[in-house]
């Protein structure tokens, strides 16, 4: 396997970021000699990805925890401020516990006995509006059960504030009506509290929430005797000399060797939110440093980030990264894929063969790739790197469409569109961010035989260069275009058919060989 980002330097050693893509608000859950992370995956599915390393650096995806979210109505088109919210993964009484905030309709929570499933079906704990960034925690101690949450403004009207709650063992029901632990608004310079963790240790109650916006806040520590307060601050780690901007919320993992580490994003534009990994300790001093306060984590170099450093002391893992690359064997896509939205029967076509079969759906929505749900997607999968995947349009009613997109707030695609006799001709098209419908990037050329082969290329900035072959060699085409994120999400990749509105059967999309390198 080609892998266009890989984080093991091979001699001991890592560099950062770990993982080189949009795993948005990562959290880890560490099991033996395992971890397993997850992120946010907002309206996409499926939901609530599951990576797993045994090393902290090398990561594979183990598969999805959640299949689809309820109600429905709310998924039918592409909704990135909505679905899965800043998700935390625990493990308590032999299961795997995910805890998150929907913001329209509350905290809500599954949880399986394996990290393969099967996972129950989502269960609202605290229903409500703008309750995010859920965290349970089981106090192993005294048997107690807590949860902390933060607030979404834009649905509550209350941000810069943590609330805590009592909760019963079995983490489907809140004990009482809610506390406020931390209210920022009292704290000068904080601003932007949000995504909180809870902790256990030394006898203390701790915190860990990032604070001051995502492109340029900071990682703060609080910590209580008490589950309810009052709470002492400090930051913990901040951008300083380095270039990681707004290096916050993650997950603190102790592993079996008993080292602690830190992983967390960093916001990067198109390239959405990379998850950097940073060695964590424990400074031993208390609040006034001057000691035998339990101690105050001290994370990176410092508080700053670190580039390169040695690796975690942990059994030895082949170097690795989540897989981009797809043959899609048997006609099934693999697990790197998400849906925009909610999926619906018909949008893939069973075959007996290898190769991804889509159907062209008819959509009055045809051409603004923005608002399909049927748009097959992966992140991004490093700074620069080249995707390639061959196509062929077989039935395609006139103006039916397929191709590899690079989608975000602005989208550009390249395929095969049916001409007005049916004749599939190349197109590549592009639309701005404020603008609703698409317009030609390159002048459409013959493909005699209804086939392609796509190509994006990669550079620093996500600035994407699109190529196709149609029996002659790869040739360029249109202008460079530089990726946009999409709200609070990075660009993606993207396969896709559609059609215009009517009647009747509008063709179909073959997708082979889908295949990246740096």
């Amino acid at each position: 396997m080609n892998l266009p980002w890989t984080a093991d330097l091979g001699d001991g050693t890592y560099r950062n970021p770990v993982l080189h893509a949009d795993w948005s608000d990562p959290d880890v859950v560490t099991v033996g000699e395992d971890h397993y992370l997850t992120a946010s995956s907002f309206g996409r599915f499926p939901g609530l990805p599951l990576l797993h390393s045994r090393d902290l650096v090398n990561w594979t995806l183990a598969g999805h925890a959640l299949d689809r979210l309820e109600p429905a109505s709310d998924h039918v088109v592409p909704r990135h401020d909505r679905g899965v919210w800043a998700p935390s993964i625990r493990h308590h009484a032999g299961r795997f516990w995910i805890f998150w905030g929907d913001p329209d309709h509350g905290v809500q929570q599954v949880n399986a006995e394996r990290i393969e499933g099967p996972w129950t079906a989502p269960h609202l704990v605290k229903a409500g509006k703008g309750l995010i960034d859920a965290c349970p925690l089981w106090d192993e101690e005294t048997g107690e059960a807590y949860l902390v949450h933060a607030w979404a403004k834009s649905r509550s009207g209350i941000k810069n504030r943590l609330t805590g709650h009592r909760m019963s063992p079995d983490g489907r029901t809140l004990l009482d009506e809610g506390t406020t632990l931390i209210d920022a608004d009292t704290l000068p310079g904080w601003f932007t509290l949000e995504g909180p963790k809870l902790h256990r240790h030394d006898g203390w109650f701790w915190i860990l929430a990032p604070a001051g916006g995502v492109e340029t806040g900071w990682q703060g520590a609080f910590r209580s005797r008490d589950f309810f307060g009052p709470y002492e601050e400090r930051v913990v780690l901040e951008q300083g000399r380095t270039d990681v901007n707004g290096p916050h919320q993650g997950a603190w993992v102790r592993t079996a060797a008993g080292e602690d580490w830190f992983l967390h994003f960093q916001s990067k534009g198109a390239y959405g939110r990379v998850v950097h990994l940073q060695p964590m300790r424990w400074d031993g001093s208390g609040p006034d440093g001057a000691g035998g306060g339990g101690g105050w984590p001290v994370i990176g170099d410092a508080g700053e980030p670190v580039p390169v450093h040695r690796k975690p002391a942990a059994p030895e893992q082949p170097v690795t990264a989540p897989a981009c690359d797809d043959d899609f064997p048997g006609g099934r896509y693999g697990k790197q894929w998400q849906w925009t939205a909610d999926p619906r029967p018909g949008w893939t076509a069973p075959h007996p063969g290898d190769g991804l079969r889509l159907t062209c759906v008819r959509t009055a929505y045809a051409h603004d790739l923005r608002v399909l749900p049927n748009v097959l997607v992966q992140r991004l999968p490093a700074e620069e790197f080249t995707v390639e995947v061959d196509l062929a349009l077989r039935g395609g009613v006139p103006g039916a469409a397929a191709g590899l997109a690079v989608l975000g707030d602005a989208f550009s695609w390249i395929g095969l569109e049916a001409a007005e006799d049916g004749t599939p001709v190349l197109v590549h098209r592009y639309a701005e961010g404020v603008a609703e419908h698409e317009r030609d990037a390159a002048h459409p050329r013959a493909a005699p035989s209804g086939t392609a082969r796509l190509r994006v290329e990669v550079t620093a900035g996500a600035r994407c260069r699109f190529h196709a072959d149609t029996g002659d060699g790869f040739r360029p085409s249109g202008q460079v275009f530089a990726a946009t994120p999409w709200r609070w999400v990075g660009a993606l990749l993207g396969l896709f058919a559609t059609a215009p509105t009517g009647t009747g059967p509008a063709g179909t999309a073959h997708f082979a060989a889908f295949r990246s390198g740096p």
